[in-house]
Protein backbone atom coordinates (compact mmCIF):
# COMPACT_ATOMS: atom_id res chain seq x y z
CA UNK A 1 0.00 0.00 0.00
CA UNK A 2 1.27 3.31 -1.36
CA UNK A 3 0.26 6.05 1.18
CA UNK A 4 0.88 9.83 -0.03
CA UNK A 5 -0.05 12.52 2.22
CA UNK A 6 -0.76 15.61 -0.49
CA UNK A 7 -0.56 19.61 1.25
CA UNK A 8 -4.29 19.75 -0.06
CA UNK A 9 -7.52 18.43 -0.60
CA UNK A 10 -6.82 20.00 -4.33
CA UNK A 11 -3.18 18.07 -4.13
CA UNK A 12 -4.57 15.16 -3.27
CA UNK A 13 -7.25 14.98 -6.16
CA UNK A 14 -4.57 16.26 -8.60
CA UNK A 15 -2.11 13.28 -7.77
CA UNK A 16 -5.45 10.43 -7.45
CA UNK A 17 -6.16 12.23 -11.58
CA UNK A 18 -2.40 11.03 -12.31
CA UNK A 19 -3.10 7.74 -11.38
CA UNK A 20 -6.29 7.55 -13.31
CA UNK A 21 -4.77 8.89 -16.17
CA UNK A 22 -2.03 6.47 -16.31
CA UNK A 23 -3.94 3.63 -16.35
CA UNK A 24 -6.41 5.15 -19.46
CA UNK A 25 -3.49 6.10 -21.64
CA UNK A 26 -1.93 2.46 -20.72
CA UNK A 27 -4.99 0.65 -21.88
CA UNK A 28 -7.11 0.39 -25.27
CA UNK A 29 -10.17 0.04 -23.41
CA UNK A 30 -9.87 1.52 -19.97
CA UNK A 31 -12.71 0.37 -17.70
CA UNK A 32 -12.90 3.09 -14.64
CA UNK A 33 -14.55 2.30 -11.22
CA UNK A 34 -16.19 5.38 -10.14
CA UNK A 35 -17.84 6.35 -6.63
CA UNK A 36 -19.59 8.86 -5.41
CA UNK A 37 -19.28 10.97 -2.16
CA UNK A 38 -17.72 13.54 -1.52
CA UNK A 39 -13.97 12.24 -2.01
CA UNK A 40 -13.81 11.78 -5.41
CA UNK A 41 -15.26 15.25 -6.58
CA UNK A 42 -12.38 16.61 -6.70
CA UNK A 43 -10.38 13.92 -9.31
CA UNK A 44 -13.94 13.85 -11.82
CA UNK A 45 -13.39 17.64 -11.91
CA UNK A 46 -9.13 17.49 -12.25
CA UNK A 47 -10.04 14.66 -15.21
CA UNK A 48 -12.46 17.29 -17.03
CA UNK A 49 -10.11 19.75 -16.88
CA UNK A 50 -7.41 17.72 -18.81
CA UNK A 51 -9.88 16.23 -21.30
CA UNK A 52 -11.53 19.92 -21.68
CA UNK A 53 -7.89 20.92 -22.90
CA UNK A 54 -7.45 17.72 -24.92
CA UNK A 55 -4.77 16.16 -22.59
CA UNK A 56 -7.19 13.08 -22.27
CA UNK A 57 -9.51 11.10 -23.56
CA UNK A 58 -11.97 9.13 -21.87
CA UNK A 59 -13.71 8.74 -25.34
CA UNK A 60 -12.52 4.65 -24.94
CA UNK A 61 -13.16 4.06 -21.41
CA UNK A 62 -16.05 2.20 -19.83
CA UNK A 63 -16.92 2.19 -16.14
CA UNK A 64 -18.72 1.12 -13.54
CA UNK A 65 -20.58 2.43 -10.42
CA UNK A 66 -19.97 1.17 -6.54
CA UNK A 67 -23.51 1.50 -5.79
CA UNK A 68 -26.76 2.18 -6.06
CA UNK A 69 -29.59 3.03 -3.34
CA UNK A 70 -33.02 1.10 -3.14
CA UNK A 71 -36.10 2.45 -3.24
CA UNK A 72 -35.81 5.66 -4.91
CA UNK A 73 -37.80 6.61 -8.23
CA UNK A 74 -36.10 6.49 -11.28
CA UNK A 75 -34.74 10.39 -11.76
CA UNK A 76 -34.43 11.30 -8.31
CA UNK A 77 -31.63 13.75 -8.29
CA UNK A 78 -29.26 12.09 -5.53
CA UNK A 79 -30.15 8.40 -6.87
CA UNK A 80 -26.53 7.35 -7.53
CA UNK A 81 -26.54 6.99 -11.24
CA UNK A 82 -28.26 11.10 -11.46
CA UNK A 83 -25.00 11.87 -9.30
CA UNK A 84 -22.26 10.23 -11.24
CA UNK A 85 -23.92 11.50 -14.61
CA UNK A 86 -23.72 15.11 -13.22
CA UNK A 87 -20.15 15.01 -11.43
CA UNK A 88 -18.34 12.71 -13.86
CA UNK A 89 -20.39 11.66 -17.26
CA UNK A 90 -21.66 14.51 -18.20
CA UNK A 91 -17.85 16.35 -17.74
CA UNK A 92 -15.69 14.23 -19.87
CA UNK A 93 -15.84 12.66 -23.20
CA UNK A 94 -16.77 9.33 -21.86
CA UNK A 95 -20.07 7.67 -23.96
CA UNK A 96 -23.07 7.89 -21.38
CA UNK A 97 -24.32 4.23 -22.49
CA UNK A 98 -20.89 2.87 -21.29
CA UNK A 99 -21.24 3.79 -17.83
CA UNK A 100 -22.97 1.36 -16.12
CA UNK A 101 -24.57 1.03 -12.34
CA UNK A 102 -26.38 -1.73 -9.98
CA UNK A 103 -30.57 -1.70 -10.96
CA UNK A 104 -31.51 -0.45 -7.90
CA UNK A 105 -34.86 -0.56 -9.04
CA UNK A 106 -35.02 -4.51 -9.44
CA UNK A 107 -37.41 -6.73 -8.81
CA UNK A 108 -35.21 -9.59 -8.73
CA UNK A 109 -32.60 -8.34 -6.80
CA UNK A 110 -30.05 -11.63 -6.43
CA UNK A 111 -30.28 -11.76 -10.17
CA UNK A 112 -29.26 -8.09 -10.91
CA UNK A 113 -26.49 -8.69 -8.44
CA UNK A 114 -25.37 -11.45 -9.80
CA UNK A 115 -25.86 -9.52 -13.71
CA UNK A 116 -23.49 -6.96 -12.64
CA UNK A 117 -20.82 -9.14 -11.35
CA UNK A 118 -20.97 -10.70 -15.04
CA UNK A 119 -20.88 -7.37 -16.79
CA UNK A 120 -18.10 -6.15 -14.98
CA UNK A 121 -16.52 -9.44 -15.65
CA UNK A 122 -17.21 -9.42 -19.27
CA UNK A 123 -15.83 -5.93 -19.26
CA UNK A 124 -12.66 -7.49 -18.46
CA UNK A 125 -12.29 -6.19 -14.88
CA UNK A 126 -11.88 -3.09 -13.49
CA UNK A 127 -8.18 -1.52 -14.87
CA UNK A 128 -8.46 1.13 -11.60
CA UNK A 129 -10.69 1.84 -9.17
CA UNK A 130 -11.74 5.16 -7.10
CA UNK A 131 -12.49 4.47 -3.65
CA UNK A 132 -13.34 7.08 -0.91
CA UNK A 133 -13.67 5.60 2.64
CA UNK A 134 -16.72 6.23 5.37
CA UNK A 135 -16.19 7.85 8.71
CA UNK A 136 -16.74 4.35 10.24
CA UNK A 137 -14.30 2.66 7.57
CA UNK A 138 -16.92 1.44 4.90
CA UNK A 139 -16.16 1.56 1.67
CA UNK A 140 -18.55 1.32 -1.34
CA UNK A 141 -21.82 0.65 1.36
CA UNK A 142 -20.10 -2.06 2.69
CA UNK A 143 -20.90 -1.22 6.05
CA UNK A 144 -18.86 -2.79 9.56
CA UNK A 145 -19.23 -6.49 9.65
CA UNK A 146 -19.30 -6.80 5.64
CA UNK A 147 -17.69 -10.30 5.13
CA UNK A 148 -14.50 -9.46 3.34
CA UNK A 149 -14.75 -11.98 0.36
CA UNK A 150 -18.18 -10.27 -0.45
CA UNK A 151 -19.70 -9.81 -3.88
CA UNK A 152 -22.31 -7.33 -5.27
CA UNK A 153 -25.24 -7.99 -2.92
CA UNK A 154 -28.01 -5.62 -1.01
CA UNK A 155 -27.00 -4.14 2.05
CA UNK A 156 -28.52 -2.28 5.06
CA UNK A 157 -27.20 1.25 5.70
CA UNK A 158 -26.31 1.72 8.93
CA UNK A 159 -27.45 5.04 10.94
CA UNK A 160 -24.17 6.65 10.87
CA UNK A 161 -23.81 6.20 7.34
CA UNK A 162 -27.27 7.79 6.78
CA UNK A 163 -26.50 10.57 9.14
CA UNK A 164 -23.33 11.45 6.89
CA UNK A 165 -25.31 11.50 4.03
CA UNK A 166 -28.30 13.53 5.17
CA UNK A 167 -26.56 16.22 3.62
CA UNK A 168 -27.51 15.23 -0.04
CA UNK A 169 -31.02 14.82 1.29
CA UNK A 170 -31.63 18.68 2.61
CA UNK A 171 -30.50 17.05 6.05
CA UNK A 172 -33.72 15.14 6.42
CA UNK A 173 -32.62 11.69 7.68
CA UNK A 174 -36.27 9.81 6.81
CA UNK A 175 -35.35 10.82 3.73
CA UNK A 176 -32.14 8.60 3.31
CA UNK A 177 -32.88 5.04 1.77
CA UNK A 178 -32.25 2.25 4.08
CA UNK A 179 -30.99 0.01 1.87
CA UNK A 180 -28.80 -0.17 -1.40
CA UNK A 181 -26.90 -2.71 -4.05
CA UNK A 182 -23.39 -2.45 -3.72
CA UNK A 183 -20.36 -4.30 -5.09
CA UNK A 184 -18.89 -6.62 -2.64
CA UNK A 185 -15.41 -5.51 -0.80
CA UNK A 186 -14.04 -9.32 -3.02
CA UNK A 187 -15.37 -7.53 -5.60
CA UNK A 188 -13.21 -4.18 -5.26
CA UNK A 189 -10.44 -6.06 -4.96
CA UNK A 190 -10.42 -7.55 -8.09
CA UNK A 191 -9.75 -4.24 -9.78
CA UNK A 192 -6.08 -4.42 -10.55
CA UNK A 193 -4.92 -0.48 -8.73
CA UNK A 194 -7.16 0.94 -6.53
CA UNK A 195 -6.58 4.36 -5.90
CA UNK A 196 -8.24 5.81 -2.44
CA UNK A 197 -8.76 9.29 -1.42
CA UNK A 198 -9.92 10.51 2.26
CA UNK A 199 -9.67 14.07 3.12
CA UNK A 200 -10.25 16.32 6.20
CA UNK A 201 -10.29 15.58 10.20
CA UNK A 202 -13.31 13.45 10.45
CA UNK A 203 -11.88 10.92 8.33
CA UNK A 204 -8.66 10.68 10.50
CA UNK A 205 -9.60 8.19 11.98
CA UNK A 206 -10.76 5.73 9.12
CA UNK A 207 -7.75 6.58 7.73
CA UNK A 208 -5.31 5.39 9.91
CA UNK A 209 -7.59 1.93 10.45
CA UNK A 210 -7.36 1.25 6.46
CA UNK A 211 -3.50 2.14 6.75
CA UNK A 212 -2.65 1.06 9.87
CA UNK A 213 -4.69 -1.03 11.66
CA UNK A 214 -5.47 -4.83 11.67
CA UNK A 215 -7.46 -6.39 8.82
CA UNK A 216 -11.05 -6.75 10.08
CA UNK A 217 -14.58 -6.69 8.96
CA UNK A 218 -14.96 -4.04 11.52
CA UNK A 219 -12.90 -1.53 9.50
CA UNK A 220 -13.70 -2.97 5.90
CA UNK A 221 -11.21 -0.26 4.14
CA UNK A 222 -8.15 -2.15 5.55
CA UNK A 223 -9.03 -5.08 3.70
CA UNK A 224 -7.39 -3.07 1.17
CA UNK A 225 -4.08 -3.43 2.88
CA UNK A 226 -4.54 -7.71 1.34
CA UNK A 227 -4.16 -5.56 -2.08
CA UNK A 228 -0.94 -5.32 -4.69
CA UNK A 229 -1.55 -2.53 -6.04
CA UNK A 230 -3.54 0.06 -3.84
CA UNK A 231 -3.14 3.85 -3.61
CA UNK A 232 -4.06 5.94 -0.79
CA UNK A 233 -3.86 9.62 -0.73
CA UNK A 234 -4.67 11.76 2.00
CA UNK A 235 -4.44 15.42 3.38
CA UNK A 236 -3.18 16.96 6.34
CA UNK A 237 -5.97 16.36 8.38
CA UNK A 238 -7.11 13.22 7.26
CA UNK A 239 -3.27 11.99 8.37
CA UNK A 240 -3.45 12.85 11.39
CA UNK A 241 -3.71 10.24 13.30
CA UNK A 242 -1.12 8.02 11.33
CA UNK A 243 2.16 6.89 13.35
CA UNK A 244 4.32 6.20 10.82
CA UNK A 245 3.24 9.67 8.94
CA UNK A 246 7.18 11.04 8.30
CA UNK A 247 8.11 7.14 6.74
CA UNK A 248 4.78 7.55 4.39
CA UNK A 249 6.42 11.35 3.13
CA UNK A 250 9.94 9.95 2.73
CA UNK A 251 8.90 6.91 1.14
CA UNK A 252 6.93 9.31 -1.26
CA UNK A 253 9.36 11.87 -1.58
CA UNK A 254 11.93 8.98 -3.20
CA UNK A 255 9.76 7.02 -5.26
CA UNK A 256 11.92 5.65 -7.93
CA UNK A 257 10.75 7.39 -11.69
CA UNK A 258 9.37 4.19 -13.15
CA UNK A 259 6.98 3.93 -10.09
CA UNK A 260 5.22 7.29 -10.26
CA UNK A 261 2.20 7.80 -13.19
Amino acid sequence: MDVGIAGSAREAAVLAADLVAAAVVASASPVLGVATGSSPIGIYDELAGRVERGELSLARASAFMLDEYVGLPAGHPQAYRAVIDAIFTRQVDIDPSRVHGPDGGATDVEGACAAYESAIRDAGGVDVQILGVGTDGHIAFNEPSSSLASRTRIKTLTRQTRLDNARFFGGDLDAVPTHCLTQGVGTILEAREIVVVATGAAKAEAARQMVEGPVSARWPATALQLHPRVTVLLDPEAAARLELADYYREVWANKPDWQRP
